[in-house]
């Protein structure tokens, strides 16, 4: 078995003996793609519920962690391979962090491999830019927009851990995100 690790090095270390955790079990894709956006509303929902006696606070970070969570459900669920998809997140006074566990192909696993070197060894904001104009030119969906929107604009730190498993030429990926909450 052979590890690749991308990203924020320091978000692997998760420890989830507090976390909220939820299964997303395998199934039909318009099932899991149809229950990605209330997953992420009641994990967002939930992260946020401590924050309620600021009434713009608790909104800006339901919103924010229910951005997130959205967008990293929807990737896992889109480049899944079969099998079972593990959501751990946590919140504390200052920062939301999760980690999301799912199973993927090696062509997956090759296509994400290069889009992540080029997404992590970038400024996310010019990245951005660039591949917004290299999707407007070419007319299609830019892949990356979502990863770079987070790291971008909501200042999101990301890591992704990649365990190959040769004999079954799947991989698991997991990956971990980490997010400031502002105390504004």
């Amino acid at each position: 078995m052979t590890t690749a690790t991308f990203g924020q090095q320091h978000l692997v270390s998760f420890n989830t003996a507090n976390a909220l955790r939820i299964c997303l079990f395998d199934g039909p894709l318009h099932l899991a793609w149809r229950h990605s956006a209330m997953t992420s509303d009641f994990i967002a929902e939930t992260m946020s519920l401590g924050f309620r006696s600021s009434e713009r606070q608790y909104k800006t970070i339901r919103h924010d962690i229910g951005y997130l969570t959205n967008e990293l459900i929807e990737n896992s669920i889109k480049f899944r391979a079969a099998g079972e998809i593990m959501i751990e997140a946590l919140t504390d006074a200052h920062s939301f962090r999760m980690r999301i566990a799912n199973l993927i192909d090696r062509d997956a696993t090759d296509r994400f491999q290069e889009l992540l070197q080029k997404v992590t060894n970038g400024d996310p904001g010019d990245l951005l830019i660039e591949q917004i104009e290299a999707s407007v030119l070419a007319g299609d969906n830019a892949s990356g927009l979502g990863l770079l929107t987070l790291m971008s604009d909501y200042q999101v730190q990301l890591a992704w851990r990649f365990d190959e498993d040769g004999p079954h030429k799947r991989t698991k990926l997991q990956t971990y995100a980490a997010m400031a909450i502002s105390s504004s």
